[in-house]
């Protein structure tokens, strides 16, 4: 584990806000009062042993408590790489020296400076729908509620565990079929709560997948989707009926800063507990485990689909019973992101266009086929990536199909226990590709790729020179 800063006195404010006496915490550790007042006071060097007994008396991950240091100091750079601040050379050193020493400030920080995001979008919109002569009244509502949803569950580490527990207790009370649970779900709904199903053509026509009216107690589900969305779908209502309760508490617990946040919070933790609930925790991790996370047999054998199952493995974050972190990614062909989720400390960009080196952009260009990249982000981590298409019908020849890539990834640590690292060298460092961000927050000098330069760098324009790169500045050779 990393060495924490400070941790004898943060051990002290644990202790303290659970109320106990050095005392009291020592008799749970089975150690001396006087051993713990020397650890508080950082005296004593801890072993793993010691370090275990903390770990229970307290109920913390220490480990989770240092990799959460680093994720939050790995956003206080990005977030001092805005121009707002001319550059910046803060190390990050000192980046976690504030976060450990004063988390609620760098929280609060971080905070100002995604107003100061939404604000400048505001404007770039502003800007746009003026020269595109648009009506200003597209800005009405812009308050990126998406992406205060996105942070809450970014803050959760993607694993909502008071839904994770329900959905398994329920699949297991009910003795649902994992491999296809349609007509479970719909018997369940009926038997229960007196709700019936009823398959229709006319959301093709209302365009919806769902509808469900509360007098008549009919759940409407649009015929042309297919049995694993339908399970999704019917898994999302009984979410809503049976846990209304369980999602409020989580959205009075996420502080979210709008009304259009707290609804879309409310259907993404429905939809958190349907996905739970079609590929219940302990299970569906055994089998991942078993089968070295090979998506498609697991996809067949839950009978859910190739997104549903990537979706899934990014949150298997239960306390003492974890998957493998991994980042999750929906991308149109344009590079538009319209899901994102992550157990690990990749950063995908708030604003903009996402790394063209990135193999989820391949992907379109061989669909069908699962592609496979080692990258290294700029803060060094070196992750495994896996990429591949999806199509969605419309449901009829006059209604293109939706095309997405999906991106999967975990860091290279975890790679080996995954099937799709099978004939790569994961400790070839020539095999790694660099990739960025995006490049207004990528200072790499020699990626022929740019688009844009970094805003933490001074352009260099040389007249009398042209670089082999797209831009020269500070730092580079260009």
């Amino acid at each position: 584990m990393k060495q924490l800063i400070n941790f004898g006195s943060r051990i002290r404010k644990l202790r303290e806000q659970r109320g106990l006496t050095q005392t009291a915490l020592a008799e749970k550790m089975i150690i001396s009062p006087s051993y713990l007042n020397q650890i508080e006071n950082d005296a004593r060097p801890l072993n793993k042993r010691v370090l275990k007994k903390l770990e229970l008396a307290l109920a913390i991950d220490f480990t989770d408590w240092a990799e959460n240091e680093d994720r939050r100091a790995s956003q206080l750079r990005t977030a001092l790489n805005d121009p707002l601040f001319r550059g910046s050379d803060i190390t990050m050193q000192e980046l976690r020296n504030t976060v450990s020493t004063s988390p609620h400030l760098a929280e609060r920080f971080l905070q100002l400076f995604q107003a100061h995001q939404r604000l400048q979008a505001d404007f770039e919109t502003l800007a746009e729908s003026v020269a595109g002569e648009e009506r200003i009244k597209a800005l009405h509502g812009a308050q990126f509620p998406y992406e205060d949803v996105r942070d809450f569950f970014y803050r959760r580490n993607n694993h909502i565990e008071a839904l994770d527990h329900a959905a398994e207790q329920l699949c297991h009370a009910e003795g649902f079929a994992t491999d296809d649970m349609a007509l479970d779900l719909a018997a369940y709904l009926k038997r229960t709560l007196g709700v019936s199903v009823r398959l229709t053509d006319s959301g093709r026509r209302e365009r919806w997948q769902r509808r469900y009216d509360p007098e008549a107690k009919i759940l409407y589900l649009a015929k042309p989707s297919s049995s694993s969305r339908r399970a999704f779908q019917m898994a999302n209502q009984i979410a809503l009926l049976v846990h209304g309760r369980e999602i409020e508490r989580e959205i009075e617990r996420a502080g979210l800063a709008s009304t259009s946040a707290r609804s879309l919070g409310r259907l993404a933790l429905a939809n958190y507990f349907a996905g739970a609930l079609l590929m219940p925790y302990t299970r569906f991790l055994g089998d991942a485990q078993r089968l070295r996370y090979d998506i498609e047999s697991l996809s067949g054998l839950y009978g859910t689909s190739f997104e549903q199952v990537c979706h899934r493995l990014s949150t298997l974050q239960r306390p003492n019973n974890k998957g493998v972190p991994f980042y999750f990614i929906r991308v149109d062909m344009a590079g538009n992101i319209s899901k994102r989720q992550s157990a690990t400390s990749f950063h995908f960009a708030r604003l903009g266009g996402v790394c063209p080196l990135w193999n989820i952009h391949a992907a379109f260009s061989s669909p069908g086929n699962l592609l496979t990249q080692l990258a290294r982000m700029p803060d060094g981590k070196t992750y495994l990536c896996l990429a591949r298409t999806i199509y969605e019908s419309g449901g009829s020849y006059l209604r293109p199909q939706r095309k997405f890539a999906i991106g999967l990834g975990c860091e290279i640590d975890h790679a080996h226990k995954l099937v799709y690292s099978t004939g790569l060298d994961l400790d070839d460092t020539d095999a790694v590709e660099p990739i960025g961000v995006s490049c207004r927050l990528c200072d790499r000098p020699d990626c022929s790729q740019r688009a844009f330069p970094p805003l933490s760098r001074r352009l260099q324009i040389d007249e009398n020179r042209r670089s082999l790169f797209p831009y020269a500045f500070e730092g580079s050779e260009g």
